[in-house]
């Protein structure tokens, strides 16, 4: 039996037929190669020229995906294509649906790569906006992984490998090590949120619970706070997002409300004048806005005003100046008014006939004798 195979094995090698189909193949195979590799030059060079002062990521990513076409895979297409020359016996088609199928499983898996990896460079470096460096990099890398997972699969599918256990088995053992690392995937999709959703990015200010600061890293476990006092506040990324957060760096204006109290003495006629007087003061200050001002209450020494205004800044040292100058202006109209400020007062009342004696002790040497209980008492 052996030497009846080595026998049409010799027939095989020494018939004409045999060299003349593996010429056809060679020369077919450098023919389809060059023809390939030069359209995909052409092309290449065309997008170049299209997107030369462009910045959008299609031609860039098109750039991309032609530069990772691989040549050995170009150069088993054009082996692939050069069988269909020749008579093939018929176990051999399979074989070749099997490479087909093999070369653009792997080719598209490159091309969708390289797609992902420009596309996620290009939000990170979008010009004005503010994007998590680090979101974007574990979107990307969870992007590439599932690409080349399911190019896996379907290449083991492809040649007949039962993948509904293999699946399942993966299903299992990833369910075993989101028990184990919990907290971990928990501040990972918490970076994940926070880098999509945005409640805030580096360089915010916020404030939360007792905490207050700036934003200086968002990680992938925790998020980094440089507070006022100096140090730096280190935070899970998912107890920070349970928290209620207030990014003041995201506020457009102030609305301010300050009051101040007026002595009783001060007149109703003239009481009626100090509101349109504050609404003047305002108006004359830049970079805020009159809202209102009204005599609220009556308080235990003053009569209360209260006034409302918005600035429009977030800034607070900003919002300081303005304020500074508004309370000193008031000072300055109400002094020209003959209205004075509330000073701290207290009433008290006698209920006896006379006014009890008040003895005021005049200042002299001290007293000898409580001195040796004075040390007594140090």
């Amino acid at each position: 039996m052996e030497m009846l195979r080595n026998l049409n094995f010799f027939r095989l090698i020494t018939s004409g037929d045999f060299w003349l189909n593996i010429a056809i193949i060679i020369a077919a195979t450098l023919i389809i190669h060059w023809v390939i590799s030069r359209a995909i030059q052409l092309v290449g060079r065309r997008v170049k020229q299209w997107s030369t002062g462009r910045h959008s990521a299609l031609y860039q990513i098109a750039v991309e995906m032609l530069d990772n076409t691989k040549r050995v895979l170009i150069l088993f297409t054009a082996f692939l294509i050069s069988m269909r020359f020749i008579e093939l016996p018929g176990t051999w088609h399979s074989a070749l649906a099997h490479g087909w199928f093999l070369v653009f499983a792997i080719q598209i898996a490159l091309w969708l790569d390289s797609a992902t990896h420009v596309w996620s460079q290009n939000v990170v470096n979008q010009p004005g906006a503010v994007r998590n460096t680090v979101t974007m990099v574990i979107l990307g890398v969870m992007i590439r992984l599932l690409i080349w997972a399911l190019m896996l699969l379907s290449i083991l599918g492809n040649v007949g490998v039962n993948i509904t256990a293999l699946v399942a088995s993966l299903g299992v053992g990833g369910i075993a090590i989101a028990l184990a690392i919990q907290t971990v995937l928990s501040d990972v999709f918490a970076s994940l949120a926070i880098g999509f959703d945005k409640p805030f990015v580096i360089g915010d200010f916020v404030v939360f619970n007792d905490i207050a600061g700036t934003i200086e890293h968002i990680g992938l476990k925790t998020t980094r706070i440089r507070s006022l006092s100096g140090e730096q506040i280190v935070c899970a990324n998912a107890i920070l997002l349970q928290q209620t957060i207030h990014n003041y760096k995201r506020m457009q204006t102030r609305r301010i409300v300050f009051t101040f109290g007026l002595a009783y003495s001060t007149p109703p006629d003239r009481l009626r004048l100090v509101g349109p007087m504050i609404k003047r003061i305002i108006e004359e200050i830049e970079e805020t806005r009159f809202d209102r001002a009204h005599f609220l209450s009556f308080d235990n020494f003053r009569l209360t005003y209260e006034v409302v205004h918005i600035v429009a800044s977030a800034d607070y040292n900003k919002y300081m100046d303005i304020q500074q100058e508004i309370n000193i202006r008031l000072m300055e109209e109400l002094a020209k008014m003959d209205i004075k400020l509330a000073i701290p007062t207290q009433n008290i009342l006698f209920t006896e006939r006379e006014f009890p004696q008040i003895k005021v002790l005049e200042p002299g040497p001290p007293d000898k004798t409580a001195m040796p209980a004075a040390k007594a008492a140090e």
